[in-house]
């Protein structure tokens, strides 16, 4: 499984139907379901983008489809950023926990 970052920016159909349900993100992320893909967390941030999502995948088909899910599903304009753990760029194996490739923190309840 691989690490991805899915940088979200709300189209104006995706504001609109989010001002006509506020939930519409956490109920679309809730109900999405690929196989091979998980969502790990879900975040509003502030700047260029609205939304990160962090998303757990098989492969590069599986977190586009998800990707395809949700931003059909929000109205959503997605860009997604594979992740490399910065472990593997060590020359070594590194000491510290958040440093090692398998190590994902935990994220809030969905």
């Amino acid at each position: 499984m691989s690490l991805y970052f899915l940088l979200g920016t709300l189209s104006s159909g995706g504001r609109n139907m989010l001002h006509d349900d506020p939930n519409l993100l956490v109920n679309c992320t809730r109900n999405v379901d690929i196989p091979g893909a998980e969502i790990l967390g879900t975040y509003a941030v502030l700047g260029r983008y609205d939304y990160v999502l962090m998303v757990d995948a098989e492969d590069n088909e599986a977190v586009a489809k998800i990707s395809l899910e949700i931003g059909v599903g929000t109205g959503l304009h997605i860009e997604t950023l594979p992740a490399i753990a910065i472990g593997f760029l060590a020359e070594k194996s590194p000491d510290d926990p958040l440093d090692r490739p398998a190590y994902i923190q935990g994220t809030p309840d969905r």
